[in-house]
């Protein structure tokens, strides 16, 4: 489990993260939703450790974030962030092998390959796995930089919009791969999402975020209503549900 005790954080007068006080339950997908410049980002940065956290403290399990060992942390939990500069010479074998540097520290062993080997197979990645990340297209960058993730072998999974500049195909396949992580592999995830439909598809879990603060938590079926859209999202859209799920109409 991640908890969050007191978060707060402040750049200049304006207040990012209001103390917040949350705890993410281990297991399934948990994903943070709400509008541009709701906190989402924020929030998952410093649980990442990417961010100093200015107030407050967050526990990874037993660990607290900034009172233990970075290279611990990193074999319990892992991030995508939302960019980042990578070397587009890389091959995917290879980008995916440094999501094993936490644990060989530049000498790889046999394991450590059978690790990379095992995330390939698992993103389907094989037919790829000699190709340059520049001759990739989005989707199929994007499930390797999962996979790269999932190489790293950590209870936690953090990933931040990672369907930013993916179609409706890439995107489904991409959330489909982090459903298998979670129901078959035992990975908890915590995704920044934009796209509440998607989140209500297939996130077991919500945190509804505004100015800062949690609005509201709980699965998708309980919290997403008309009340939520209306007062969170500042939408009058209205909510329908099929198969158990509830779905906004744009």
């Amino acid at each position: 489990m991640i908890r969050i005790e007191n978060l707060s954080h402040k750049i200049g007068e304006n207040q990012i993260l209001d103390d917040i006080s949350l705890e993410l339950p281990k297991g399934g997908i948990t994903a943070l939703v709400g509008p541009n410049g709701a906190g989402k980002s924020s929030l998952l940065a410093r649980v990442a450790r990417l961010e100093p956290i200015q107030s407050g403290r967050i526990f990874v399990d037993e660990l607290e974030i900034g009172h233990c060992a970075n290279d611990v942390l990193a074999r319990r939990l892992s991030i995508l962030p939302q960019s980042g500069s990578i070397a587009p010479r890389l091959t995917v074998k290879e980008l995916i092998g440094f999501g094993r540097y936490p644990y060989h520290k530049g000498r790889p062993t046999e394991a450590d390959r059978a690790m990379v080997e095992a995330a390939i197979a698992a993103f389907d990645l094989g037919p790829l796995a000699a190709r340059p990340l520049d001759t990739l297209s989005g989707g199929q960058k994007q499930r390797a930089l999962v996979a790269m993730t999932y190489a790293q072998d950590t209870d936690y999974i953090l990933l931040d919009e990672p369907l930013n500049n993916l179609d409706i195909a890439a995107s489904r396949q991409l959330m489909l791969l982090l459903r298998d992580l979670a129901g078959n592999h035992g990975k908890t995830i915590v995704i920044v999402l934009h796209d509440l439909n998607v989140a209500c598809s297939y996130a077991d879990h919500l945190v509804a975020m505004d100015g800062g603060r949690v609005a509201t938590t709980g699965t998708p079926r309980d919290i997403v209503n008309l009340d939520l859209v209306q007062s969170v999202f500042l939408t009058d859209a209205a909510v329908h549900h099929i198969d158990g799920r509830p779905v906004v109409v744009v």
